[in-house]
Protein backbone atom coordinates (compact mmCIF):
# COMPACT_ATOMS: atom_id res chain seq x y z
CA UNK A 1 0.00 0.00 0.00
CA UNK A 2 2.89 2.56 0.93
CA UNK A 3 4.67 1.73 -2.41
CA UNK A 4 1.36 2.63 -4.37
CA UNK A 5 0.53 5.28 -2.61
CA UNK A 6 3.85 6.91 -3.25
CA UNK A 7 3.51 6.05 -6.87
CA UNK A 8 0.29 7.87 -6.96
CA UNK A 9 1.38 10.73 -5.35
CA UNK A 10 4.54 10.79 -7.53
CA UNK A 11 2.21 10.41 -10.94
CA UNK A 12 0.26 13.75 -9.01
CA UNK A 13 3.41 15.39 -8.99
CA UNK A 14 4.50 14.95 -12.13
CA UNK A 15 1.63 15.75 -13.59
CA UNK A 16 0.80 19.00 -11.72
CA UNK A 17 4.56 20.24 -12.48
CA UNK A 18 4.55 19.65 -16.63
CA UNK A 19 0.86 21.73 -16.68
CA UNK A 20 1.82 24.32 -14.19
CA UNK A 21 5.18 25.38 -15.61
CA UNK A 22 6.67 27.74 -18.21
CA UNK A 23 10.72 26.50 -18.15
CA UNK A 24 11.40 23.39 -20.70
CA UNK A 25 14.07 21.76 -17.30
CA UNK A 26 11.14 21.46 -15.74
CA UNK A 27 8.34 20.55 -17.40
CA UNK A 28 11.12 17.57 -18.71
CA UNK A 29 11.91 16.52 -14.91
CA UNK A 30 7.94 16.33 -14.34
CA UNK A 31 7.82 14.24 -17.52
CA UNK A 32 10.36 12.10 -15.75
CA UNK A 33 9.11 11.60 -12.45
CA UNK A 34 5.64 10.68 -14.54
CA UNK A 35 7.25 7.92 -16.43
CA UNK A 36 9.22 6.87 -13.46
CA UNK A 37 6.19 6.34 -11.58
CA UNK A 38 3.96 4.68 -13.91
CA UNK A 39 6.74 1.61 -14.49
CA UNK A 40 5.92 -0.40 -11.00
CA UNK A 41 2.57 -0.24 -11.94
CA UNK A 42 3.23 -1.73 -15.48
CA UNK A 43 5.36 -4.17 -13.75
CA UNK A 44 3.32 -4.98 -10.58
CA UNK A 45 1.87 -8.63 -11.98
CA UNK A 46 5.37 -9.57 -12.36
CA UNK A 47 4.42 -11.80 -15.54
CA UNK A 48 7.16 -11.42 -18.50
CA UNK A 49 4.57 -9.68 -20.71
CA UNK A 50 4.56 -6.94 -18.47
CA UNK A 51 8.24 -6.66 -18.00
CA UNK A 52 8.30 -6.41 -21.56
CA UNK A 53 5.94 -3.62 -21.62
CA UNK A 54 7.20 -2.06 -19.12
CA UNK A 55 10.75 -1.92 -20.31
CA UNK A 56 8.78 -0.82 -23.90
CA UNK A 57 7.19 1.82 -22.24
CA UNK A 58 10.20 2.94 -20.51
CA UNK A 59 12.67 3.05 -23.86
CA UNK A 60 9.81 5.23 -25.79
CA UNK A 61 9.31 7.73 -23.18
CA UNK A 62 13.05 7.95 -21.87
CA UNK A 63 14.01 9.26 -26.22
CA UNK A 64 10.42 10.55 -26.20
CA UNK A 65 11.98 12.86 -23.10
CA UNK A 66 15.50 13.42 -24.52
CA UNK A 67 14.02 14.36 -27.68
CA UNK A 68 11.75 17.16 -26.10
CA UNK A 69 14.75 18.00 -23.81
CA UNK A 70 17.16 18.58 -27.00
CA UNK A 71 14.43 20.34 -29.09
CA UNK A 72 14.42 22.92 -25.90
CA UNK A 73 18.06 23.11 -25.49
CA UNK A 74 18.79 23.57 -29.78
CA UNK A 75 16.08 26.90 -28.99
CA UNK A 76 17.57 28.04 -26.20
CA UNK A 77 21.32 28.08 -27.98
CA UNK A 78 19.84 30.38 -30.67
CA UNK A 79 16.77 32.64 -29.06
CA UNK A 80 18.63 32.45 -25.26
CA UNK A 81 15.47 31.87 -24.11
CA UNK A 82 13.65 28.70 -22.10
CA UNK A 83 10.54 29.95 -21.60
CA UNK A 84 7.91 27.64 -23.07
CA UNK A 85 6.12 29.77 -25.27
CA UNK A 86 9.25 31.32 -26.75
CA UNK A 87 9.79 28.26 -29.39
CA UNK A 88 11.04 30.33 -32.73
CA UNK A 89 13.73 27.69 -34.05
CA UNK A 90 12.80 25.58 -36.98
CA UNK A 91 14.53 22.48 -36.03
CA UNK A 92 13.73 22.71 -33.00
CA UNK A 93 9.95 22.92 -33.58
CA UNK A 94 10.71 19.79 -35.67
CA UNK A 95 11.78 18.31 -32.83
CA UNK A 96 9.61 18.78 -30.62
CA UNK A 97 6.50 18.39 -32.50
CA UNK A 98 8.63 14.54 -32.93
CA UNK A 99 9.21 14.02 -29.58
CA UNK A 100 5.44 14.55 -28.10
CA UNK A 101 4.14 12.46 -30.91
CA UNK A 102 6.08 10.02 -29.72
CA UNK A 103 4.85 10.62 -26.08
CA UNK A 104 1.57 10.45 -26.70
CA UNK A 105 1.48 7.55 -29.28
CA UNK A 106 0.11 9.24 -32.14
CA UNK A 107 1.30 7.25 -35.79
CA UNK A 108 4.02 6.88 -36.84
CA UNK A 109 5.26 6.83 -33.23
CA UNK A 110 2.44 4.12 -32.02
CA UNK A 111 4.14 0.82 -32.31
CA UNK A 112 4.68 0.99 -28.17
CA UNK A 113 1.01 1.73 -27.48
CA UNK A 114 -0.76 -1.33 -27.84
CA UNK A 115 1.72 -3.56 -26.70
CA UNK A 116 2.51 -1.94 -23.41
CA UNK A 117 -1.56 -1.72 -22.97
CA UNK A 118 -1.48 -5.38 -23.73
CA UNK A 119 0.69 -6.50 -21.03
CA UNK A 120 -0.85 -4.29 -18.40
CA UNK A 121 -3.45 -4.81 -15.94
CA UNK A 122 -7.11 -3.04 -16.90
CA UNK A 123 -6.40 -0.47 -14.07
CA UNK A 124 -3.34 0.40 -15.50
CA UNK A 125 -4.08 0.43 -18.94
CA UNK A 126 -7.14 2.80 -18.10
CA UNK A 127 -3.80 5.34 -16.10
CA UNK A 128 -2.19 4.79 -19.56
CA UNK A 129 -4.65 6.06 -21.47
CA UNK A 130 -6.01 8.72 -19.67
CA UNK A 131 -3.92 10.56 -16.99
CA UNK A 132 -0.70 10.04 -18.77
CA UNK A 133 -1.70 11.47 -22.02
CA UNK A 134 -2.85 14.39 -19.85
CA UNK A 135 1.42 16.13 -19.88
CA UNK A 136 1.62 15.85 -23.38
CA UNK A 137 -1.57 17.06 -24.57
CA UNK A 138 -1.58 20.07 -22.25
CA UNK A 139 2.23 21.13 -23.85
CA UNK A 140 0.84 19.82 -27.42
CA UNK A 141 -1.85 22.78 -26.32
CA UNK A 142 0.83 25.55 -25.25
CA UNK A 143 3.26 25.32 -27.72
CA UNK A 144 0.72 24.53 -30.63
CA UNK A 145 1.22 27.55 -32.49
CA UNK A 146 4.54 27.42 -32.91
CA UNK A 147 4.43 23.54 -33.92
CA UNK A 148 5.02 22.56 -37.79
CA UNK A 149 1.37 22.66 -38.98
CA UNK A 150 2.09 20.64 -42.23
CA UNK A 151 3.78 17.17 -40.04
CA UNK A 152 1.40 17.84 -37.51
CA UNK A 153 -1.55 17.50 -39.76
CA UNK A 154 -0.01 14.50 -41.97
CA UNK A 155 0.66 12.61 -38.49
CA UNK A 156 -2.99 13.55 -37.66
CA UNK A 157 -4.42 11.92 -40.60
CA UNK A 158 -2.30 8.78 -40.42
CA UNK A 159 -3.41 8.12 -36.84
CA UNK A 160 -6.90 8.43 -37.56
CA UNK A 161 -7.06 6.05 -40.87
CA UNK A 162 -4.31 3.75 -38.92
CA UNK A 163 -6.13 3.54 -35.46
CA UNK A 164 -9.52 2.68 -37.31
CA UNK A 165 -8.31 0.15 -39.89
CA UNK A 166 -5.96 -1.46 -37.07
CA UNK A 167 -8.61 -1.44 -34.76
CA UNK A 168 -10.62 -3.67 -37.00
CA UNK A 169 -8.78 -7.51 -37.03
CA UNK A 170 -7.80 -7.47 -33.38
CA UNK A 171 -9.53 -10.12 -30.40
CA UNK A 172 -7.85 -8.62 -27.27
CA UNK A 173 -9.52 -5.48 -25.82
CA UNK A 174 -7.08 -3.59 -24.91
CA UNK A 175 -5.60 -3.44 -27.95
CA UNK A 176 -8.70 -2.72 -29.82
CA UNK A 177 -8.76 0.53 -27.06
CA UNK A 178 -5.51 1.31 -27.52
CA UNK A 179 -5.66 1.59 -31.33
CA UNK A 180 -9.29 3.75 -30.41
CA UNK A 181 -7.11 5.89 -28.46
CA UNK A 182 -4.63 6.24 -31.64
CA UNK A 183 -7.63 7.09 -33.83
CA UNK A 184 -8.97 9.62 -30.90
CA UNK A 185 -5.43 11.62 -30.95
CA UNK A 186 -5.57 11.47 -34.34
CA UNK A 187 -8.59 13.89 -34.55
CA UNK A 188 -7.80 15.91 -31.49
CA UNK A 189 -4.20 16.55 -33.21
CA UNK A 190 -5.67 18.01 -36.59
CA UNK A 191 -8.16 20.55 -34.64
CA UNK A 192 -5.05 21.62 -32.23
CA UNK A 193 -4.08 24.56 -34.53
CA UNK A 194 -7.39 26.16 -35.35
CA UNK A 195 -8.93 25.28 -32.09
CA UNK A 196 -7.24 24.56 -28.78
CA UNK A 197 -9.96 24.56 -26.75
CA UNK A 198 -12.20 22.67 -29.04
CA UNK A 199 -9.38 19.80 -28.53
CA UNK A 200 -9.25 20.39 -24.75
CA UNK A 201 -13.10 19.14 -24.80
CA UNK A 202 -12.28 16.13 -27.17
CA UNK A 203 -10.02 15.16 -25.07
CA UNK A 204 -12.41 14.97 -21.89
CA UNK A 205 -14.93 13.91 -23.61
CA UNK A 206 -12.77 11.11 -24.96
CA UNK A 207 -11.30 10.33 -21.35
CA UNK A 208 -14.41 10.08 -19.79
CA UNK A 209 -15.78 7.41 -22.66
CA UNK A 210 -12.39 5.25 -22.34
CA UNK A 211 -12.72 5.29 -18.35
CA UNK A 212 -16.30 3.89 -18.37
CA UNK A 213 -15.27 1.52 -20.47
CA UNK A 214 -12.11 0.35 -18.26
CA UNK A 215 -13.97 0.70 -15.32
CA UNK A 216 -16.72 -1.59 -16.51
CA UNK A 217 -14.67 -4.42 -18.23
CA UNK A 218 -12.62 -4.21 -15.14
CA UNK A 219 -16.33 -4.87 -13.00
CA UNK A 220 -16.99 -8.18 -15.44
CA UNK A 221 -13.28 -9.10 -15.96
CA UNK A 222 -13.04 -9.37 -19.60
CA UNK A 223 -9.93 -8.68 -21.49
CA UNK A 224 -10.87 -10.76 -24.76
CA UNK A 225 -14.08 -9.82 -27.48
CA UNK A 226 -15.07 -13.68 -27.17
Amino acid sequence: PQAKLIFTISLLLGTTIVISSNHWVTIWAGLEINTLAILPLIAKSHHPRAIEAATKYFLTQATASTLLLFSATTNAWYTGQWDITQLTHPAACLILTSALAMKLGLAPFHFWFPEVLQGSSLTTSLILSTAMKFPPMTLLLITSPSLNPTLLTSMAILSAALGGWMGLNQTQIRKILAFSSISHLGWMVIIVSYNPKLTLLNFYLYALMTTTVFLTLNVIKTSKLS
